[in-house]
């Protein structure tokens, strides 16, 4: 018998092992350029037309040797604009001074868009929908900048000035902007990261006792800014829906919703800081709801973390998506900070452990930059090994197929 059992595992054994290894045909695999302070792109001090356009060019044929198949690119990063908008001046970071547009002119988001769509990946535009000023004291102000039209919609908190998450002024403000962007560009998605209520600052409260107190709410202030969030949250949905059905609207939070000691629900994770408690991003409420298509929880720590595993959070977030799409936001930045991270293996085994649940659908990377050095000898693995055969983008079901397209 044993020896029947034997033969047996011989034969079988190298189809497991095929399968572990194998590709999935459809896998969303993105690379996030952030903009904010130049951090990807365009390169600090880089005002020149032509070296931005080849800049963003070399990136995304590197992310597409990769095997990457979308980006996430940052084109609102502080109610500035990387396209000529109605409602926010230029960039800062994309010229050198707020409110100066690029000389020779052209369209920053048209551009990236085009050049994205002709190597068949999908372009993601991702907006901050709180941020107004970066650093208060040294940010370039445009004086049509908002936070100078209406001063009264705005928050200091530490040295950056927040929208008021309960003015609804500012609300409709920011959906205003989304719409414009959705109405006018060709963009598969819009895509907000965890910058909701900000992070906590040690001995400070952020300053919205006013806010509360002329809201006349019978909640209690922590539900009443979730609240806030949840409102800002269900109105972009509706109105980038209202607009093309078949915009994604994609949420990347930080990676726990609530710790199990906080809620019996929650991950079995010791965060300091939670969406729910301290950020008022109630995401998983935006999943049961329907009101966002994919969820990229910030998943940047490692495997065996002794407070927030990368095994146990992916475990966790799979089974909290309700349906909709989740790609989990890996750390390719980590590359070298310690121990888990200088191992070549750290990543492999995150992709291996995330194709192993059925319901996550793929990766984003923190961020473009990060890739230039080839961390760890990560390029060669992706393009080698495990991105190696392109990859469709999982479809949606329940979204509406885009007018001229093969679904």
């Amino acid at each position: 018998m044993k020896f029947f059992f034997l033969l047996l595992s011989i034969f079988i054994s190298p189809v497991f092992i095929l399968k572990a290894n194998s590709q999935p045909p459809a896998e969303f695999r993105a690379v996030w350029i952030a903009t904010v302070d130049n951090i990807d792109w365009p390169t600090k001090g880089m005002t020149d037309v032509a070296a931005q356009k080849a800049e963003f060019i070399r990136q995304l044929d590197m992310h597409k040797r990769n095997g990457m198949n979308a980006v996430i690119v940052q084109v609102r990063p502080a109610a500035d604009a990387f396209y000529p908008s109605p409602y926010e001046p230029w960039s800062q970071w994309l010229t050198g001074v707020q409110g100066r547009a690029p000389s020779p002119y052209y369209d920053p988001l048209q551009f990236m868009i085009d050049e994205v769509h002709k190597r068949g990946m999908e372009f993601h535009a991702w907006c901050n929908p709180y941020r107004a000023n970066f650093n208060i004291g040294t940010a370039s102000i445009a004086y049509d900048h908002i936070t100078k039209t209406h001063p009264e919609w705005f928050l200091t908190y530490g040295s950056t000035r927040y929208f008021d998450p309960a003015n609804i002024k500012a609300q409709e403000f920011v959906v205003n902007v989304v719409t414009d962007i959705v109405r006018r560009y060709d963009v598969d998605a819009i895509h907000m990261d965890d910058y909701f209520y900000p992070y906590r600052i040690a001995g400070k409260e952020f300053p919205d006792a006013l806010s509360y107190a002329q809201s006349g709410t019978i909640l209690n202030k922590d539900d009443w800014r979730r609240s806030n969030v949840d409102t800002i949250i269900l109105k972009l949905s509706n109105a980038i829906k209202k607009e093309k059905p078949w915009v994604k609207f994609g949420i990347s939070p930080f990676s726990v919703w609530r710790n199990l000691e906080q809620d019996p629900d929650g991950s079995d994770s010791k965060a300091y800081q939670t969406n729910y408690d301290d950020l008022y991003a109630n995401v998983v409420l935006w999943l049961k709801n329907g009101w966002i298509d994919y969820v990229a929880p910030q998943l940047y720590l490692e495997i065996g973390h002794a407070k927030i595993a990368y095994e146990k959070l992916l475990d966790w977030w799979g089974k909290h998506s309700y349906g909709k799409h989740l790609y989990i936001g890996m750390a390719v930045y980590k590359a070298g900070v310690n121990t888990a991270w200088k191992n070549p293996n750290e990543l492999p085994n995150q992709i291996k452990l995330l194709r192993e649940n059925p319901n996550v659908q793929g990766s984003i990377y923190f961020s473009s930059t990060s890739f230039n050095r080839n961390p760890n000898g990560w390029n060669d693995s992706l393009r080698n090994n495990y991105y190696k055969i392109q990859a469709e983008i999982p479809p949606m079901q329940w979204l509406p197929a885009r007018p001229g397209s093969n679904q």
